[in-house]
């Protein structure tokens, strides 16, 4: 039995539920996690992905800031959200979901993006980013009883040094500063968490799902980053088929300046 899962930072849900739903109608993924929703949960569009098959949505908003969502083919029960570092900011939810005889934890994250000074004394948003990144390192993937784990989101940092397309040049730019990368190794490494795009893709290969708004031909300046991330807990790692990156995303009409990813599993 198989089932895929996809996440996209999205960058206003509002604003871009014309290309979700190209997006949906393309690759139709079975649950679709969603990070920078920027709406409160009053407002949030629940119609339109009822409308595409996602009967069952979870959220986790605020006004124009930040808000995370899970929209599943399936049923979602025990939703849960964590005040990472006691903020107030919606930047993480979970549910869990059941396929193919599994019991699955399926958490969604938006990390801090951490401002642009990768100093924590002049810059309190990168402290933020560290803290949060800490905090982190407290979930483990094996947490719960006869329950599988999957983690997907926007993590904003890219740990690998072909996950950005200068290791050399951008060890002091905010997504790939060591105290960053570390951090979120350590994250992987105590919670016994999988990289599963690194699991389909060697650590020598240039994999990225972000290219800047900045640049003025992102295609053919190719400088992009891996900030968006999908793991595992263990013994999914054998059932994973396939990871794909939708970058013609990247080129649609108002787009993100992530993509989405997508996870396919058969169990």
């Amino acid at each position: 039995m198989g089932f895929s899962i996809a996440t996209w930072n999205i960058n206003s849900v509002r604003l871009r539920m014309p290309i979700v739903e190209q997006f949906v109608m393309q690759a139709r993924p079975d649950i679709l996690c969603l990070q920078e929703t920027k709406v409160p949960n009053e407002l949030f569009p629940h119609a339109p992905l009822r409308a595409l098959g996602y009967e069952h949505i979870i959220i986790h908003g605020q006004k124009g800031y930040h808000g995370v969502a899970i929209a599943s083919r399936f049923p979602l029960t025990e939703d849960h959200r964590q005040d990472y570092c006691n903020v107030g900011d919606s930047r993480h939810i979970s549910a869990i979901f059941e396929r193919g005889g599994r019991r699955i934890r399926l958490h969604n994250f938006y990390v801090p993006a951490g401002g642009d000074e990768p100093d924590r004394t002049i810059n309190p948003k990168f402290g933020h980013k560290l803290d949060f990144i800490e905090e982190m390192k407290k979930l483990h993937a094996n947490a719960e009883q006869n329950t599988s784990a999957i983690l997907v989101g926007d993590l904003n940092i890219a740990p690998l040094e072909h996950d950005v397309w200068s290791h050399k040049q951008l060890l002091k730019i905010v997504s790939h500063t060591p105290v960053e990368t570390e951090g979120l190794l350590e994250v992987m490494k105590r919670g016994a968490w999988l990289d599963l795009m690194r699991q389909q893709v060697p650590e020598n290969e240039k994999l990225y799902t972000w290219w800047s708004y900045r640049a003025k031909d992102w295609e053919a300046a190719d400088r992009g980053r891996r900030l968006d991330h999908i793991w595992s807990s263990s013994d999914l790692g054998p059932h994973l088929q396939r990871i794909e990156i939708l970058k013609a995303a990247r080129g649609w009409d108002r787009p993100s300046d992530h993509v989405p990813v997508v996870a396919h599993f058969n169990l």
